[in-house]
């Protein structure tokens, strides 16, 4: 079993997207069961491979039976089996908890929609266990094109998100598949290893930093980095609700971590740093976006809107933790991967439950909501306390081991914007917090006639926003034994 594990990650989902759409067309009903057993099925590997990997290292497969770099290999190392987990575990829950708001959002297509959605993961998870450069832009290609379909069903507005993102996504995948073109001209291999094993022979050719350049640029759109995040707002904002709780936690993390493999793998030590200036860039902006997104999160007054520009600061703050290209800082960024997974699905969870009670998504209409859903508010306020960086919570440790990481090179910049965007975080957070909590509710407002969701909807994101502090709890383990073993050279 053991030597399956990275290919049992994804092959539970590629087969249940084709079994979940075609039941799901004889048999509505069957659709979400099976697709709930096809992302258990995957968490289970990912946490199986997890555990063998902490004790044995790496483990590869090789698809097919044909060894590379001919064929296509899998790996799970420390670092994806880590990510692997997130992403299954955090999916899990989501798709557990969205299964009402499924029903009403896309009642009469239940097949084609858990159909779409595990096909999503399939890509999502697909990109973080494939050890071969172009088999990561087929896994990316898989995982937007499901996202497409899924954001169109939302209809109206959806459908022209929808297309932006296509749009997008397409250029960034074009230039992605151009960079990879490039290495492979120089290095006549798509292996990540040997690939690695090849270019410090040739690291001045022009085709090389080209390549380099091409691929960041390529992951950046997908990562909805600043400059290129603008499809992102909307995207969120118009999907049906069960989508945009699925791809916020996890969707731009998994293109974070492709970015962070290619510093670990891909090109050797140093030279993203040094030869060419992808790291001062993914620094420069990820800071830059750190604190963009927080202003304009603060700006809006759609509870969707505020959660999705709080994601383009959080993937700023990710970015600049891959930018710093220290081991520290890697484990940093892979931390905060985990922590905004976590904490940013059990907001969304946590808005959603509200808008499924109140179909009110507008802060200033939610007054005295706190009393009227108390476990509600009480994950998504235990969720924003996370995300604005208090302890103990996974929130506050994965900033500062990011600005304990910025120390280390003398960038006090990187802790001053880290602080910056800290406050950001909380001047939003505590305005919505003041509107639910402090505000008298008005007889016709949204709370007159609220109640917390069934407890199928609830306890998800309670175990989600319980896991913040949970996890903030257990930092040094996961960081001394887990994260930075995994990532240092």
């Amino acid at each position: 079993m053991t030597p399956h594990l990275p290919i049992l990650i994804i092959l539970p989902l590629l087969l249940g997207a084709f079994v979940v759409t075609l039941c799901g067309l004889w048999r509505p009903r069957t659709a979400f069961p099976l697709a709930i057993l096809a992302v258990g099925a995957s968490a289970t590997a990912s946490a199986a491979a997890l555990a063998e990997t902490a004790r044995g290292g790496a483990i590869r497969y090789a698809l097919g039976g044909w060894a590379p770099p001919v064929g296509i290999e899998y790996v799970v190392d420390g670092v994806s089996a880590f990510v692997a987990s997130v992403v299954a575990a955090v999916a899990l829950l989501v798709l557990a908890a969205t299964r009402r708001m499924a029903a009403r959002e896309v009642g009469d297509r239940p097949g084609l929609f858990y159909g779409a959605v595990l096909l999503m993961l399939t890509g999502l998870l697909g990109i973080v266990v494939t050890g071969d450069l172009f088999n990561v832009f087929v896994f990316l290609e898989i995982s937007s094109l499901a996202t497409y379909a899924l954001i169109f069903m939302g209809g109206g507005r959806a459908m022209i998100a929808a297309f932006r993102y296509l749009i997008v996504g397409t250029l960034g995948g074009a230039l992605y598949l151009l960079g990879v073109g490039y290495l492979y001209f120089s290095t006549g291999t798509l292996n990540m290893a040997d690939t690695a094993a090849r270019l410090p022979e040739i690291l001045d050719s022009p085709a090389v930093l080209a390549g380099a350049a091409l691929i960041f640029a390529g992951l950046g759109v997908k990562m909805a980095l600043v400059p290129l995040h603008w499809w992102l707002p909307d995207a969120y904002n118009y999907a049906p609700g069960p989508v945009t709780a699925l791809m916020a936690p996890i969707a731009t993390k998994v293109a974070a971590y492709a970015m962070l493999r290619m510093f670990l793998t891909v090109f050797p030590a140093g030279y993203l740093a040094g030869a060419t200036p992808v790291a001062t860039v993914l620094l420069v902006v990820g800071l830059v976006g750190a604190v963009a997104g927080g202003a304009a999160a603060f700006a809006q007054t759609d509870l969707r809107r505020i959660l999705a520009y709080s994601s383009i600061a959080q993937i700023g703050l990710i970015a600049a933790g891959i930018g710093l290209a220290s081991p520290l800082a890697a484990a940093a960024a892979l931390f905060h991967v985990m922590t905004h997974a976590v904490m940013k699905a059990a907001l969304f969870l946590a808005a959603y439950s509200v808008r499924y009670r109140t179909a009110e998504v507008d802060i200033d209409r939610l007054a005295g909501i706190g009393r009227a859903m108390p476990w509600t508010m009480l994950a998504f306020t235990a969720a924003a306390v996370s995300m604005v960086g208090v302890p103990p919570t996974a929130g506050f440790f994965s900033k500062f081991y990011l600005v304990q990481a910025g120390m280390a090179q003398d960038m006090w910049g990187v802790a001053l914007v880290v602080l910056l965007s800290g406050l950001l975080t909380a001047a939003y957070m505590v305005r919505i917090l003041e509107r639910v909590y402090l505000r008298k509710a008005p007889d016709d407002g949204a709370a007159a006639d609220a109640a917390d969701p069934p407890a199928d909807m609830l306890w998800p994101a309670l175990a989600l926003a319980s896991a913040t502090l949970v996890l903030g709890l257990a930092n040094v383990p996961i960081m001394t034994r887990l994260l930075i073993p995994a990532v240092s050279p």
